[in-house]
C-alpha cells in the first residue's frame, strides 16, 4: 500500500525529504536579498535595502536547518556512504555557500548597526560569489537527488 502524502509520519520521518524542502528557503531568500540589494543601491531606495537586509538575514539563518537536514539525509538516505565524488563536491560547495552567505549577512548587520545605508561596494562582489556558489551547490544537489536526470 502506498504512503499517503497527508500521513504525518511519512512527512516527518522521510529519510531525505526535509533537506529537499528546507533548502529552498535559503536559496530563495539569498537570491531575493541580492536582487533587492542591487536594486536598492541602483535606485537609492531605502525600502529595497531594508528588504535586502531581512532577506539576507533570513537566508543566513535558514542555512542552519539546511546544513543539519543535509547531514541527516547523508546519514539516513545515503546510509552514511563515503564522501566522494558529487556528494563530496556538494558538501564542500554547500559549506562554502553557507560561509559566504554568513559573511554577507554579517557585513549587512555591521553596516546597519553603524547606521550606514549599505556595506561597501565590495559586498556586491561577495554577494555575486554567494549566488554563484548557491547555484553550483543546487546543481550538484539536483544530480544527487536524481532531479537532474541522474
Amino acid at each position: 500500500m502506498a504512503a499517503s502524502p497527508f500521513d504525518i509520519k511519512t512527512v516527518l520521518l522521510a529519510k531525505h525529504a526535509q533537506h529537499v524542502v528546507v533548502i529552498h528557503f535559503p536559496i530563495a531568500l539569498c537570491i531575493a536579498g541580492v536582487v533587492f540589494d542591487v536594486l536598492g543601491r541602483w535606485f537609492k531606495k531605502q525600502p529595497l535595502l531594508a528588504a535586502a537586509y531581512y532577506n539576507l538575514m533570513g537566508a543566513a539563518l535558514f542555512t542552519l536547518p539546511a546544513v543539519i537536514t543535509g547531514i541527516l539525509a547523508w546519514r539516513w538516505a545515503l546510509e552514511g556512504q563515503q564522501l566522494a565524488g558529487l556528494l563530496l563536491l556538494h558538501l564542500l560547495a554547500g559549506s562554502l555557500s553557507s560561509a559566504l552567505l554568513w559573511a554577507v549577512a554579517i557585513l549587512h548587520f555591521r553596516s546597519r548597526r553603524k547606521r550606514e545605508a549599505t556595506p561597501g561596494n565590495y559586498s556586491l562582489v561577495l554577494e555575486g560569489c554567494v549566488v554563484v556558489m548557491v547555484i553550483v551547490t543546487a546543481h550538484l544537489g539536483g544530480f544527487l537527488s536524481g532531479a537532474n536526470g541522474s
